[in-house]
This record gives structure tokens, sequence and C-alpha cells, in this order.
């Protein structure tokens, strides 16, 4: 059930990848992040979320937010910044760099991708790292991308690993260096797994007083109903409906659900209509009237007003691209499902 709720947002926030960058440097260098305006119209135009991940093939180094934590990472070790955060990659800890201007990006742009740095100055290299880029939809609703950490790493240099993280290395590892036909639309593919792989080797990490969304994913309980409330959206859910499917009592269930997840059932059930709803509205190929319909609410009208009162726009605007500036998604005003 865990894995089916975590499919559903993956595949409603329309999460997609792209691989910009195959790195060799030599000691001592460093590289600060770009700035996320000129990378996610490059990656995904309209999608507003961007995460970073940068995997050690060769070496090793180090990886820092600005202002914030460093790890050091090691070849077969994969670091994701969730939030795409102003961070360094560098050979050393402590390292400072000038980020990339717009310059260099129309020059990768340009060129045929993964776009190859070379830092080594005609030394042996130090580290070698693949850097990529994945965008998804963090609007209307994505309860994934509010419960990762700001930056995550993953892999064990101590042994050969033989999931997803492990097969991403190599994969990329050999579309780099062979540099066949398809390169960019393989590595793409499987920075997308890659990413899977993260989110669930730390969902296995979390600790067992841990909350949040992900907490819920290992529940019994709560992962059911969310698999329950993903599966059937346009069902006339209760909070009784969802505790006995789920074989517990209302009072319990309710509880659980709110000590983990961080608002009730039925407001996460209104929630996750508008993220289904919104999905439905870029398609632009299906009608208010249907979308309602598929969401559960019984007119067109009704449907209207809920997007309105929650998203702070009505769907037609939603449709034509136009955004709220505030979160209207996280407003304790969804509290309630369909009428």
């Amino acid at each position: 059930m865990a894995e089916d709720a975590l499919s559903d947002v993956l595949k409603t926030v329309r999460l997609t990848g792209a691989t910009y960058f195959d790195v060799v440097a030599q000691e001592p260098w460093s590289v600060h992040s770009p700035a996320k305006d000129l990378i996610l119209p490059r990656v995904l135009p309209g999608a507003d979320h961007l995460i970073a991940y940068h995997v050690v093939t060769a070496g090793r180094c180090y990886a820092s937010l600005v202002g914030g934590e460093t790890i050091p990472l090691e070849a077969g070790e994969v670091v994701v910044f969730t939030n795409a955060d102003p961070h360094i990659m560098s050979s050393n800890a402590g390292m400072r760099a000038e980020p990339p201007t717009a310059d260099f990006f129309d020059l990768a742009d340009a060129g045929r991708l993964p776009f190859h740095v070379n830092l080594a100055n005609g030394g042996e290299a130090s580290a070698k790292i693949v850097c990529g880029y994945l965008a998804c939809d963090s609007r209307p609703f994505n309860p994934l991308i509010g419960a990762l950490p700001p930056m995550l790493k993953a892999g064990d240099p101590r042994r050969n690993d033989t999931g997803w993280l492990g097969q991403f290395i190599h994969f990329a590892v050999a579309e780099v260096a062979d540099k066949r036909a398809g390169s960019e639309s393989v590595l793409t593919k499987l920075s997308e797994l890659m990413f899977i792989d993260v989110v669930r080797r730390y969902i296995e990490t979390l600790p067992p007083q841990k909350t949040g969304w992900l907490a819920g994913l290992r529940d019994p309980t709560v992962s059911k109903s969310l698999a329950l409330i993903h599966a059937r959206p346009s069902f006339s859910w209760t909070i009784e409906g969802l505790a006995r499917q789920c074989g517990s009592s209302r009072s319990v269930f309710a509880e659980r659900f709110v000590q983990l997840l961080g608002v009730p059932p039925m407001q996460y059930l209104a929630q996750w209509r508008m993220q289904v709803a919104s999905e439905m509205l870029d398609r632009r190929n299906m009608n208010m009237a249907a979308i309602a319909s598929e969401i559960g609410y019984e007119s067109e009208a009704a449907f209207s007003r809920s997007f309105k009162r929650m998203m702070g726009v009505p769907p037609s605007a939603w449709r034509q691209g136009i955004r709220p500036a505030g979160p209207h998604n996280q407003d304790a005003r969804a509290r309630s499902p369909a009428s």
C-alpha cells in the first residue's frame, strides 16, 4: 500500500528528469549550484519545483548546503538536494565558489547532452560526477516534497549495491563514457528511477517516532487509508468508512492520521482531489463537468466554488496557466470534501 500511495503522488506531480553535466575534476576544485530560475525552464517549462542530484562515479568530494551542513561523498554514493537549495560541490570541506551565469547554460544548451565540464586542468582526476536535475509540480498539493529533508545521501561505497541506485550509477558511467545515441533520454529515465529509490531508502531509515507523510506510508492503517483515497478520490469517503476499511475504530484512526500527517483525513481527501483535478485541467482534453464528476463533485458549479476557495483561482484560470501567488494548497481552509 505504501508504494501505491508513493506511486500515485509521483505520477500525479509529473516527475521528469534531465541530466546536464558530466564533471571531471582535479583537486582543488569547487562548484556552486546554479540558480533555480536558470535551470527550471530548461528541465520542465511550467513546472514549479526543482530537485538537484550529484552521483559520484569515481574518487571522492564534499557536498554542502550554503550556510548549512557538509557531508563527504565517495564513489558509489549520491546526494540529492530536494529543493535545489544553493549548494557547493567541492574537493574539500569549507570551500566556496561563485554560481555560474546564464551564459554558461546557453553554451550547455548548444551542445549535446550530457554537457561535459572539465575541471582537471590536464591532470589526474580526483573525482568524477554525474550531475542532473529533476522537476515536478509542487502545487497544488505535493505531500512528498514537503516531507523530504533538504539534503539526502544514499549508497554504500563499501559494498556492491544491487538496487536501483547501484544500477543507475553503473549505467550512468556507461552512458557518459560511450556517448551513444539516445544517452540523454536514457539518463533522464534512469534519474527518475534513482530518485524513487533514494526516497524508498529514506523511508526505511525513518525512526519510529518520526511523523509526516512518509512516516504515514510505513503505518499499516494510515498507508491503507491513503491508498484508498488515492485509488477512489470520487468516492464519498467518511472518517467512519475509512476507519472501517482499515480495520480500526473511528477515534483511533482519526487520531493516528492527524498525528502522522498533521491534517484530518477529510482535509487530506479535499487536497488530494484538487491535486487530481489540477492534473486533469493541465491535460486540456476534459471538460469541467467531467473533471468534477471524476473527483466526486455532484456539479460543475460546486467543483468550481471549492477549487477557487482552496486554490485561490477558478479552475478555468488554472487551465490557462494562472497560479496564485500564495501557497493556497497549504491553507487550513481546505477542510471539507466535495458537497
